[in-house]
């Protein structure tokens, strides 16, 4: 690793660095608050996700976590949306390529040399952190948007990895979606089938979750239609999963709504990973 900057904030320590990625095949970037606990033992991590066009920096620098991090003892890691370079695949598009990784591991050429997102998330970055920094092995993990998405499906099929799960305004049926059918075919190919293991709507009906979920979603929110809660809250009902899924009246899609209720989520899951309920 290489440390790219180091800033006191909150008493605590947020710090981003860049490494050779073997998964990716490029160097990848991310970002680590330390809270001031963390001086003296280790700590539980909360996993940020991203969305569409974000980097690492987006949620580091406006979601406002630190503070509550900070507050509760949790450490926060913030990946990158997706592999960048020269050497990297993209698209003229914003919803596709640089930007928008969707949390999976690309099967169809020209991604799949690069664009291994899932297996970034779930196993090349968390031993790296496992590794590098003092955190205990409780780990949750929340998102925005795409990375709501990712958060949630990442989750579902890895229980054993994450105590707790929460996100914001999640892309929660992609299968069923433009922000999902467009990227899934190009990344996955036309065989749907092969789809469903990154629908949370899906994945939550076929194996539901351990403990309960905390979804926000703006009222107001301008992508609501892509977003698709009532599969999500529909899959919920029917599983008879323990979640709280919440519609904040007059918030929209920004980091403004995801500010205003960054508290209640490090709280959400400070409380399960310090007890280990789940």
């Amino acid at each position: 690793m290489q440390l790219v900057s180091r800033n006191r904030c909150f008493e605590g320590d947020q710090a981003v660095y860049t490494h050779g990625s073997d998964v990716c095949g490029v160097d990848m970037t991310f970002g680590i608050y330390l809270p001031p606990q963390a001086r003296n033992g280790s700590v539980p991590v909360l996993w940020y996700l991203s969305g569409l066009t974000c980097t690492h920096e987006n949620a580091m620098t406006k979601g406002g976590f630190q503070e509550h991090a900070a507050k509760h003892g949790v450490a926060l890691v913030f990946p990158d949306t997706s592999p960048r370079g020269e050497a990297v695949a993209d698209d003229e598009a914003y919803d596709l390529g640089v930007g928008a990784g969707f949390y999976l591991n690309a099967t169809q050429d020209p991604w799949k040399p690069h664009f291994q997102m899932y297996d970034y998330v779930v196993n090349e970055l968390r031993a790296l952190i496992q590794g590098a920094f003092p955190v205990t092995e409780n780990h949750g993990i929340t998102g925005h948007s795409m990375g709501g998405h990712g958060a949630l499906t990442i989750a579902l099929r890895n229980p054993t990895l994450f105590k707790s799960l929460s996100a914001f305004s999640p892309i929660v049926n992609p299968s069923q979606s433009d922000w999902g059918r467009k990227q899934f075919s190009a990344y996955l190919g036309d065989d749907e089938a092969t789809w469903a293991q990154h629908d949370a709507s899906i994945l939550l009906g076929e194996l539901g979750w351990h403990g309960d979920i905390l979804i926000d979603q703006g009222a107001d929110d301008q992508f609501m239609d892509l977003l698709r809660p009532q599969a999500f809250a529909e899959a919920a009902t029917l599983r008879r999963q323990s979640a709280v899924l919440r519609m904040q009246g007059g918030y929209d899609h920004s980091y403004f709504f995801v500010s205003s209720f960054a508290g209640d989520h490090v709280k959400w899951h400070a409380d399960r990973l310090r007890t280990g309920l789940h």
